[in-house]
Formats: structure tokens, sequence, C-alpha cells
């Protein structure tokens, strides 16, 4: 059974909400989140992972920019 987490979106057109997302099998979560607007996978927002507080294995997503 695999793990989940919430992880806070920073930046963007979703910033402050948060995601749940899986863990792999080393606990750590998917490298990016592809955040779905009206307009579905062609305008999302792409967000990647970043290390809030490595010593707590806490993550947070950073804004880059919408989807090309």
């Amino acid at each position: 059974m695999a793990s989940s987490v919430q992880i806070l979106l920073v930046g963007g057109a979703a910033d402050g909400q948060t995601v749940t997302v899986e863990l792999d099998t080393n606990g750590r979560p998917p490298l990016t989140h592809h955040h779905l607007g009206s307009g579905g996978l062609a305008g999302a927002q792409i967000y990647e992972l970043e290390s809030a507080r490595e010593e707590s294995r806490e993550w947070r997503y950073r804004w880059t920019g919408p989807a090309v």
C-alpha cells in the first residue's frame, strides 16, 4: 500500500493550495506536479518539487510556469 502526503503549492494560480500525492518506494513524492486549469492539460501550471526542510522531509511544489 502506497503512502501519500499533502504538499503545498507555492506561486502561480494555485498558490497556497495543497495537493495529495503518493510517495515512491524511497518515500519521495513525484518531482513535478501539473496543476490542471479549466483548459485541462493544455492550460496546466507546472510545479517542481523542492525541499522545505530536508531534515524533517518536508516538501513544497514551486511554480515554474505554464505548460507550453
